[in-house]
């Protein structure tokens, strides 16, 4: 089996090339050949070339990965199912009243010259949703780009700065610095730990958080499992927030880094990766 490992060439950091060793070593260990090109050196791409058996799709180029499978490439995940995951109004939408997630609201769509210079929604939003309430901007990894607003001047100063995509979500007191990370791989929760941050509201790693091995309940399995299942995802990393009405689901990452999960709990979702694209292509 030949396939492509598909990365950002504007991505340059040990933190992510760790990642893309791990995945060749994957699938070079079952006896399979994957080289690694990344979107810059793709851009050029014509039908002449050796085309893979798989396209192991790890960057968030949506025009790039389209293109891909306009030309008949099995990519892993779907153009569609990265789309769905990177813009977080999106995920909103895909999941509305099919999930149990935090009441949320999709702020309505600026201009990036022009900004909000209307805050009026604001007001509308924090009546509904009280305060504090979280404002995310819709595209970010890693706990980046996500602020709590305390009061109507907070979060009208919060938009007023940003000329990014936004959504608003409904604070969780209960799972503040607290969340749930389930890898699941082919429809099936592979490994979960739980993301502790005492001096944060946010649970990333990144940001300063701790993190131990987690057995999930069937509940938070289940959720995690059809989140994946409704998105398209092959694989994927959920985060589940808890709360007193039981699992809520706070986001979706369509190519989560693994390290710390691997670390928190011994299992390689690299090889898990592997073997299920050998499974799905019936190698």
């Amino acid at each position: 089996m030949y396939g492509w490992l598909v990365v950002n060439g504007f991505l340059v950091s040990s933190k992510f090339s760790e990642i893309y060793d791990w995945l060749c070593k994957a699938f070079e260990k079952r006896g399979h050949s994957i080289e690694v090109y990344t979107n810059t050196e793709l851009a050029f791409i014509d039908g002449t070339c050796r085309h893979p058996d798989f396209v192991l799709f790890w960057d968030k180029d949506i025009v790039l990965a389209k293109s891909l499978e306009n030309m008949g490439l099995r990519l892993f995940n779907s153009s569609r199912a990265i789309e769905l995951c990177d813009n977080k109004a999106l995920t909103y939408v895909a999941l509305k009243g099919r999930v149990p997630m935090p009441d949320t609201i999709a702020v309505p769509m600026t201009y990036r010259n022009i900004g909000y210079n209307d805050t009026g929604f604001v007001r509308t939003a924090g009546e509904r949703l009280g305060y504090p309430f979280i404002i995310k901007e819709c595209f970010g990894s890693f706990g980046q780009n996500v602020y709590m607003a305390e009061d109507i001047k907070q979060a009208e100063e919060i938009v007023r700065n940003n000329r990014e995509p936004l959504i608003f979500q409904k604070y969780i007191a209960e799972s503040r610095g607290r969340d749930i990370r389930i890898n699941v791989v082919g429809g099936r929760a592979e490994a979960a730990m739980l993301r502790k941050n005492e001096n944060d509201f946010r649970a990333n790693i990144t940001n300063g958080g701790t993190m131990e091995k987690y057995i999930p309940t069937a509940e938070e399995i289940s959720l995690a499992e059809r989140v994946c299942h409704i998105l398209g995802l092959d694989f994927g990393g959920v985060d589940i927030l808890m709360s007193s009405e039981g699992p809520l689901l706070c986001e979706v990452n369509s190519n989560a880094h693994f390290k710390n999960i691997f670390e928190c709990t011994g299992i390689n979702i690299a090889d898990k990766i592997a073997e299920y694209i050998e499974k799905c292509l019936d190698i």
